[in-house]
């Protein structure tokens, strides 16, 4: 008889591309349950018990095929690398690989064969006496054009404190390569069918400089007296408000965490209609802040708003390092030498 205080479950979700996608499940002690599907290892439900039944605090789909139907990478696994490379161009150790570009001639969320793309082998694994779900690929440079092979492990831990621990393990395999992935997790911890009720706060005094490809110049700008400040709590829609004189009507935006911020908490959102929450706990310096701007009635087969998407209906908040750091010295260390093995770590605790 299991005294697990942690349930575990896993189940068939549907096919994509002649593959079966597995759907797998964690419950704790207070009906909070986390659920992952295979395809791109991604984030299908953070969901809370509530007085009429239950509410998914991430944006989901219905099929697995709607996720690659996009742009918008929904609660997806991404990597090898998070964010935009210039040129799809990768400086390394005295070298410029030539990546596969999606975006135009950059490279996006690790290119278009990235981890949100690829079925991972998933099962429910115990540890320390508590199920986990663990999602295993090894992505070769044959498949991406990165540079060596690199063995990944995702692992969900859920806790009974209602803290989802977000761990991604990788070794390289046979070359120096590049390790810098995220989730590109959209929540929407209200009721409403958009977050512009929802507050917000960044332990960030500054955020990247772009160009007009959305290309980090290397220049970090303050965020004082901007729509960008976050330092302390601040309403989302005032802020997206201000942000309506932008090509983006938003945020499309990457904040750098301060450092005695890192390894605590980063950001914190929260739904002062029904005082959920969340808090982001990150072991790196950046944080992308997406409001969902451009989401269009169509492609976008949403289980929240019955089949469309629609502006602003979640933000998505990616935990990283800065993006294309290889080519700014300053924007950390996301070079994983061959046979070596990095973990990085995304905690989200939620409060309801």
């Amino acid at each position: 008889m299991s005294t697990n205080s942690i349930k575990a479950s896993s189940t068939f979700f549907d096919r994509f591309n002649n593959q079966d996608i597995v759907k797998f499940s964690l419950t704790n002690q207070n009906n909070v349950t986390v659920s992952a599907i295979s395809l791109g290892a991604t984030l299908y439900e953070f969901s809370i018990p509530t007085n009429t039944g239950r509410t998914n605090l991430v944006l989901n789909y219905p099929n697995s095929g709607d996720y690659l139907a996009n742009p918008f990478y929904v609660s997806m696994g991404i990597g090898r690398t998070g964010g935009r490379i210039k040129d799809g161009q990768l400086p390394l150790n005295g070298q410029t690989y030539q990546l596969q570009t999606n975006e135009g001639t950059t490279t996006l969320h690790g290119g278009p064969n990235g981890f949100n793309t690829q079925v991972w082998d998933g099962e429910i694994v115990e540890e320390d006496g508590e199920p986990t779900i663990q999602f295993h690929h090894t992505q070769l440079s044959s498949e991406d054009g990165f540079p060596g092979d690199i063995d990944v492990t995702i692992i969900y831990r859920l806790t009974n404190d209602n803290t989802l621990k977000l761990t991604f393990e990788a070794t390289a395999l046979n070359e120096d390569t590049v390790f810098n992935p995220t989730y590109h997790t959209y929540f929407n911890l209200g009721d409403n069918d958009t977050i512009l009720k929802h507050n917000l706060q960044v332990n960030a005094e500054q955020h990247l400089e772009f160009d007009d490809k959305k290309l980090p110049t290397g220049n970090f700008l303050s965020v004082e007296n901007t729509p960008f400040d976050f330092r302390q709590t601040t309403s989302l829609g005032n802020a997206i408000q201000n942000m309506q004189n932008t090509p983006e009507k938003g945020f499309d935006d990457i904040f750098k965490i301060n450092d005695d911020a890192i390894n605590n908490t980063i950001a914190t959102l929260q739904d002062p209609e029904t005082n959920r929450s969340v808090s982001i706990t990150s072991d790196r310096n950046g944080l992308v802040v997406f409001t969902a701007n451009s989401f269009t009635k169509e492609d976008m087969n949403f289980s929240r708003t019955n089949g469309i998407g629609i502006p602003y209906e979640g933000v998505a908040l990616e935990a990283q390092n800065l993006p294309d750091a290889t080519r700014f010295d300053n924007f950390g260390d996301i070079i994983i030498k061959a046979g070596e093995t990095k973990v990085h770590e995304i905690d989200y605790h939620v409060e309801f």
